[in-house]
């Protein structure tokens, strides 16, 4: 990211029913602190230029368009695998790879 472009941040919240819905938003030192704050707590960050432009156009509470459901959900299932978590209904297949790696 050049030094000369604002720097974003946008936090979302999946609570397994309806859609993600934005939580926080910052722009610069707040943007900063959230990624920072995040970092400390552990929690995944994804870096996409265009998709956070496009998160700082809804206010805090909105939920994302459906257009964002595809690739939001996407990005959920990947922090799930990240974390270790599978759906019960895997027949604990996560465990099966683990054993051939």
């Amino acid at each position: 990211m050049p030094n000369n472009q604002v720097k974003q941040a946008v936090a979302l919240s999946y609570k397994n029913s309806n859609a993600p819905v934005v939580i926080a938003k910052g722009e610069d030192l707040i943007a900063k602190e959230m990624i920072a704050i995040a970092e400390q707590a552990g929690v995944h960050i994804h870096s996409d230029e265009y998709l956070c432009d496009f998160l700082q156009k809804l206010e805090v509470g909105d939920e994302i368009p459906q257009e964002l459901y595809l690739l939001v959900a996407e990005l959920i299932a990947f922090v799930y695998v990240l974390d270790g978590r599978f759906p019960e209904k895997w027949d604990n297949m996560h465990q099966k790879i683990m054993e051939q790696v």
